[in-house]
């Protein structure tokens, strides 16, 4: 009764006769192949293939992109590492740039094996953005004051200024930038450029404060702030910015530090003239 439960399935052998059982033999199984299957497997090949190929695209263009914002942009937080003692420095240096006997070059160190440059709190020549931003916010203020001495304060005369100040800071930023490209230097970071054209608001205070105190010697001190401010850019571009530039037009440079300085007139005197 139980003797056909441990048989395998018959075989049929063509032209043989009947089926032969062949016990303990197990039949051969053929499979035939799958196209399906094979399909998968060519697209899963062709899918790591351009797996590989598309991160190693998206990484190099992941690193071309941090350099190039590390060049143009640098780190924000670079820009307010600054304490008192720099902060005086600073100013007497913007204010009185030909008194400052010491060199005008930024300080290098070694920093994860290539060289870069010290934060402003260990080198008086390094640009910051915690003076220009100060010095905008006061000039806003002093500016909205006076307007309040001649009659002309209003929000909307208060706004207008703030506009303008903006518009002279990009202006500034422009005339900075349009210069470095022209003598082939447009490598220097933009929050450089921005620290160093927002500097001007210092000199600005300085004249609308004494404009405040004696209306006469805001003539004296407009002029004066006016040469401070050209003097200091001047120095520090031909110093620091343009140490990139290995072949140039000594003439070509000398023009444009000339235009560059005597530009700061005609801005000072558009940024001081309030309520107009």
């Amino acid at each position: 009764m139980y003797e056909n439960l441990g048989r395998q399935p018959p075989i049929y052998q063509q032209g043989v006769g009947p089926p032969v059982y062949q016990q303990g033999v197990r039949p051969s199984i053929y499979h035939q192949p799958d196209p399906l299957k094979n399909a998968f497997s060519g697209a899963g090949i062709i899918r790591d293939g351009l797996g590989a190929y598309g991160e190693r695209i998206l990484g190099s263009s992941t690193e071309y992109v941090q350099s190039n914002v590390s060049n143009y942009f640098s780190d924000p937080q670079y820009y307010f590492q600054v304490n008192g003692q720099y902060v005086r420095n600073k100013l007497k240096v913007i204010l009185f740039p030909f008194l400052h006997r010491g060199h005008w070059t930024r300080i290098t160190e070694p920093v994860g094996g290539r060289l870069s440059y010290k934060p402003p709190a260990f080198d008086i020549n390094a640009p910051d953005l915690y003076i220009p931003l100060m010095s905008f916010g006061t000039y806003v203020v002093l500016a909205g004051f006076t307007l309040g001495l001649i009659g002309k304060f209003s929000p909307e005369a208060l706004s207008l200024q703030f506009t303008k100040g903006l518009l002279g800071w990009f202006l500034q930023v422009l005339l900075l930038k349009v210069s470095l490209y022209s003598l082939g230097s447009g490598e220097a970071p933009l929050l450089d450029i921005v620290a160093y054209a927002g500097y001007a608001f210092t000199g600005m205070c300085v004249a609308v404060m004494g404009r405040i105190m004696w209306s006469y010697s805001y003539y004296f001190l407009m002029p004066f702030v006016c040469l401070c401010m050209g003097v200091f850019l001047v120095k520090t571009m031909k110093r620091i910015l343009f140490a990139e530039i290995r072949s140039y037009d000594s003439s070509k440079q000398n023009y444009a530090l000339l235009f560059m300085a005597l530009a700061q007139f005609p801005f000072f005197m558009w940024l001081g003239v309030l309520g107009a």
